[in-house]
């Protein structure tokens, strides 16, 4: 009788840790519960004794006072108690055995949360059966691995016959609601602790739990016609041989081999049939390098001798640039979807050898096209990504594109992730590459399910990738499938992995290919002969063998062949601009006037605005009377004219809703009614294109990569990302160095992706001043000392050879035709524009509505239009300059009387760098004393940049001085005393005529 007294109090607090550690509080339970209250007595799943035993109080004293299926309950209960009781023995009271059979059915529910939270860690999950898939060796104690562990539950052998209810929370039963504990241990360990482990019970939705429960504990789920099977080796047969083939061929080529893990070709043909099945017209995947040529070859159906091709050392290239290594080439390819007879679109999308870059890129891709067809659920397009174990652990974008899942303006409805968990890194072991026990703990951030599979069970595998489908297509959300595997070979196939993995190697060598297992199976169980399986590899090899032959007949490699991100319309057939001329930028008055109506006032009623912003509002009204525009007018009316001609705009990034320096304020947000928001930009015309403007995570490299991808989709979109400060963007450098830089040349892939990045030395420390122009130049492709042949069409030949346009607008009005020449140029390019800060307010830096009217165009050069033009001849010094430094130099000129002798220049576009003007300009001032003036340190800014093309463009018969701060370590001072003194050092050497006398250049 002590047992049974100490019994509850046991099961109390083995009920109470399982809640504290993994479980959704009771409480919670209940109140999230859709069902009503009946639905939680056999819910609780390992829930409070204290609750059922006072339920149990309650019932004996007046069974009518709870709820009906607690009164069966208990009657059933009790008849089983008077019935257990031995002949011969004295019967104990009824309350004592009904309390001993309530808590072995608690204690049974317990077990039964046990397996279903923590069975996925006894799963035989390896398929080289030498290692745990997780990095926690210990065995929980509150799983049944041996008899004597019923005793956690105070059961013991002669409980394994005994019949019990089974909660609500399990589909175990079948049809059946009761089993003996021998059999619920049985089918909890068949689903849980077999080839498939499962982690879900931390998601904190009841619905979402028993979805799962349901498709993988129902008894018999995992069944499979014989056509599916025969359909599944199939795919295994050409996942395998299409490898095998590579090999025999080139055997000493880097091709990144899918061995050791092919079963992830009929794994992603699953996941496209079932989302294809489910409505889905449109998948966009991403993928590092490993198994991307047999993706390429039996998911996406590249020519194979096209792929073949590319192993030819003497094939030409006929585009321009670059070009990339094969494993890293993306394709774009409309279908039949042969199980489903539906038409399906495949993107793969271009990676470079930084395996999770691709990661946001693939998700900002899936979102436009998305919005492209108002598919605002996701119900037609959708995205799979393919990850590593060792990169899906390590690199941090992977975190950054998950917290991008679940946000208004950057979820893409859901992805499918699969990680092809090859238990090693390069060569390093998964206890040195990570600290979590799974390489996909970082997708329980996002209350993802994480589905971990054996890779050497194919039924297994396929079942759960269906299974991953169906979840992504019902809930939106995304899902991970971990397929635990091996690699054949070294990280590739000139590489030794017995250096540093012998004993795991001994096994892999050791080991039987999955083909050949599967294979097996099928012909011992009659679904396929032995004669059908050889034919089906002889098919296949015929197949590759032909094309083989066909590949040798090609000389010439397009890599346009491997566009991602086809523009259907927009290049001429050739792939060529169908002009080479730009359109004037500039607008008719009457709609410059209407923009900046609307930009000053609220178009929704009762709407209370701040009385701060209110001001602001009257002031851009103020303007427009005036025909002014300040530097967020301006962007305004850019914004708003692209908008009635059709073109969408998206500005995406931190705090760009109301602008870092609260000067932009795109959305309105009433003061009275929480969360009431207006967007006056969307109240433009009736008929506009939409305008999207959405603060994102305090995130550089997941969001910069996410808009990259956006601006993939359309040329006819206007996509900006904002740095919150312009050196912000060294935290998303890989996008700009792997993808936006060299993008074009590598992969034919033409993006208008548009950076603005605020920049200016105002005293403000190291780092909130300079946006690194520098390292743009330095990546810019055009030749320093290869004099130019001036063409009529010179400007935009030169835009199009570039592989970014790097912008210092210096005037509003030049902020409004950049971006607008950025949509109206008959091809896409980069757009890098510095930004100011403290110009945004300057009172000097406001543009006429003269300037940006029709007719009127951006301007690569002011030049010097004052006292100096007037009478060229009597000019002594030719400043050139950039950016906010010259009202700084106006200010300075004005003050020492010098607007006659000293003439100022600025470039707004640095790069292409404009040799045309540049000469003409230096022309114009025969007699002048050229200066290169930059507030930035000599060592960064524009000055190494600018130096090598101003001799080439004169011939280097004249020097080009340089006048600005001295080189130093970083960026800017900290200390505003010494910032004031080094302008004042610059500037004084700026205005001293004599400061270069008997130099030497």
């Amino acid at each position: 009788m002590s047992q049974l007294r100490l019994l509850p109090f046991r099961l109390r607090a083995q009920a109470t840790g399982l809640l504290a550690t993994r479980a959704v509080p009771e409480r919670n339970w209940r109140s999230r519960s859709s069902g009503p209250p009946a639905a939680f007595p056999s819910g609780l799943g390992g829930g409070s004794s204290s609750y059922m035993e006072a339920m149990y109080s309650a019932w004996l004293e007046n069974p009518q006072s709870v709820h009906k299926s607690w009164d069966s309950f208990f009657q059933k209960t009790s008849e089983e108690a008077s019935h257990a009781a031995p002949e011969g023995r004295p019967v104990p009271s009824q309350r004592t055995t009904t309390s001993k059979l309530v808590e072995d059915h608690l204690a049974v529910q317990s077990l039964i949360r046990a397996y279903q939270i923590r069975g996925h860690h006894v799963a035989q999950l390896d398929p080289l059966g030498i290692l745990d898939a997780d990095l926690d060796s210990f065995v929980p104690s509150d799983l049944i691995t041996t008899i004597d562990k019923l005793a956690f539950y105070d059961l013991g052998e002669a409980d394994l016959d005994k019949e019990f209810q089974l909660p609500t929370t399990t589909f175990i039963g079948g049809s059946e609601n009761t089993l003996s504990l021998r059999e619920i241990i049985r089918r909890l360990e068949s689903t849980y602790c077999q080839h498939i482990g499962l982690e879900f019970m931390f998601i904190n939705d009841v619905e979402q739990c028993q979805w799962i429960r349901q498709k993988f504990e129902t008894p018999g789920v995992m069944q499979f016609s014989s056509e599916e099977k025969r359909t599944l080796l199939a795919r295994l047969v050409r996942s395998m041989r299409f490898e095998d083939f590579l090999a025999r061929k080139w055997s000493s080529e880097k091709r990144f081999g899918l061995e050791g893990c092919e079963v992830m070709i009929p794994a992603l043909k699953t996941i496209i049939d079932k989302s294809s099945e489910m409505g889905i017209e449109n998948v966009i995947l991403g993928m590092p390098h490993r198994g991307r040529l047999n993706v390429l070859a039996n998911v996406i159906r590249k020519d194979l001798e096209q792929i073949f091709c590319q192993f030819d050392p003497k094939l030409e290239a006929a585009d321009e640039g670059s070009g990339d290594v094969k494993y890293h080439l993306g394709m774009y390819h409309e279908r039949i979807n042969r199980v489903t007879n539906r038409n399906i679109t495949l993107s793969l999308v271009a990676n470079p050898s930084h395996l999770e870059a691709v990661d946001p890129v693939v998700q900002g891709k899936t979102k436009a096209e998305q919005f492209y067809r108002g598919d605002t659920q996701g119900r037609k397009v959708m995205s799979i990504l393919v990850h590593g174990d060792a990169a899906f652990a390590g690199q941090g974008v992977v975190y950054e594109t998950f917290h991008l899942s679940d946000l208004p303006s950057y979820t893409t409805n859901g992805t499918v992730h699969v990680v092809v968990n090859n238990q090693i890194g390069f060569t390093t072991d998964p206890r040195m590459a990570r600290s979590s026990p799974y390489p996909t703990d970082v997708a329980r951030v996002v209350n993802a399910p994480i589905f971990h599979v054996n890779a050497d069970d194919p039924e297994a595998v396929i079942y759960v990738c269906s299974v991953a489908a169906e979840w992504r297509n019902t809930f939106n959300k995304d899902v991970v499938v971990d397929l635990v595997c091996y690699r054949r070979r070294g990280h590739n196939e000139m590489d030794e992995p017995m250096f540093t993995q012998p004993l795991m190697y001994k096994q892999i060598h050791r080991q039987v290919p999955v083909l050949k297992k599967y294979a097996d199976k099928l012909i011992a169980e009659g679904t396929v002969t032995l004669q059908e399986f050889e034919e089906e590899i002889a098919k296949y090899d015929r197949i590759c063998e032909e094309a083989y032959g066909r590949s040798k007949d090609k000389k010439i490699l397009h890599i346009k062949h491997w566009l991602d991100s086809p523009w259907p319309g927009f290049f001429n057939m050739d792939g060529e601009p169908k002009s080479m001329t730009c359109p004037t930028t500039g607008i008719p008055e009457d709609m410059l006037t209407h923009i900046g109506t609307v930009a000053s006032s609220v178009p929704l009623e009762d709407f209370k605005i701040h009385t701060g912003l209110s001001r602001i509002l009257r002031s851009r009204a103020d303007m427009t009377r005036k025909r002014l525009v300040d530097w967020a007018l301006a962007e305004y009316m850019a914004f708003g004219s692209l908008l009635k001609e059709g073109i969408h705009v998206r500005l995406s990034g931190q705090d760009v809703e109301r602008g870092t320096f609260s000067h932009r304020h795109h959305v309105l947000h009433d003061q009275e009614v929480d969360r009431r928001t207006c967007v006056p930009m969307n109240h433009l015309w009736p008929d506009q294109a939409p305008y999207t403007v959405c603060n994102s995570s305090l995130s550089e490299y997941g969001v910069l990569g996410f808009e990259l991808g956006y601006a993939m989709a359309s040329p006819n979109a206007l996509v900006l990302w904002e740095a919150q400060f312009g050196d912000f963007h060294n935290t998303a450098q890989c996008i700009i160095d792997q993808f936006i830089s060299t993008g074009q040349a590598k992969w034919v892939r033409h993006n208008g992706i548009v950076l603005l990045l605020p920049h200016g030395m105002e005293g403000m420390g190291p780092e909130h001043s300079s946006a690194r122009p520098e390292r743009f130049l330095q990546m810019s492709n055009d030749d320093s000392d290869a004099y130019p042949v001036f063409t009529e069409d010179f400007e935009v030949s030169q835009l199009y050879d570039c592989n970014w346009i790097v912008v210092n607008c210096s005037t509003p009005a030049s902020y409004f035709h950049v971006l607008r020449r950025q949509i109206l140029l008959p091809f896409r390019k980069p757009l890098i524009i510095f930004t100011p800060k403290s110009l945004l307010r300057h009172p000097e830096a406001k543009s006429s509505f003269d300037q940006m009217v029709s007719g009127t165009s951006f301007q690569r050069v002011i030049p010097e239009d004052g006292k100096a033009a007037q009478a060229p001849g009597q000019v002594r010094r030719l400043i050139f300059c950039t950016g906010k430094v010259y009202y700084d130099l106006v200010k300075e000129r004005s003050s020492q009387g010098l607007d006659g002798q000293v003439a100022l220049t600025r470039l707004e576009q640095i790069s292409p760098f404009p040799f045309d003007l540049i000469r003409q300009e230096a022309e114009r001032f025969p007699g002048a004393e050229l200066v290169w003036c930059q507030e930035e340190h000599k060592n960064m800014g524009y000055y190494d940049y600018i130096s090598p093309r101003f001799m080439t463009i004169l011939g280097r018969t004249r020097p080009i001085w340089y006048v600005g701060r001295e080189p130093a370590a970083a960026p800017a001072t900290g200390n505003r005393n010494t910032h004031l003194v080094s302008l004042r050092k610059f500037l004084d050497t700026a205005f001293d005529l004599r400061a270069f006398e008997g130099k030497t250049f």
